[in-house]
């Protein structure tokens, strides 16, 4: 899938995580602000990585910040963000294109 457009999805309240994307370069470029980035760091960045593969996303601009997000709360952040971009708005594959 194709970032069209920059969009955000997500909120900056504690256990969640604010992602926005924008069109890319030609290639992933990720920029992480993380409260447990010491601890979970290695693991938020392999989800993201997971989820914008599932996607099919592979030219992007994403800025995660998160603040004590589970896994599941980052993949939804990232499906919404990536549907906005797109205007996808109906019939939403919502935990259907992330596994």
């Amino acid at each position: 899938m194709e970032i069209l457009k920059p969009a955000i999805a997500g909120t900056l309240e504690s256990s969640d995580c604010m992602v926005t994307v924008e069109p890319g370069m030609g290639d992933v470029r990720l920029e992480l602000e993380s409260a447990v980035i010491r601890q979970f760091g290695p693991q938020i960045r392999k989800v993201i990585a997971e989820t914008l593969e599932r996607l099919g996303v592979n030219n992007v601009n994403i800025h995660v910040v998160d603040k004590g997000a589970l896994d599941c709360t980052i993949k939804a952040r990232i499906e919404a963000a990536v549907f906005r971009s797109n205007d996808i708005n109906k019939n939403i594959p919502w935990g259907g294109a992330v596994k």
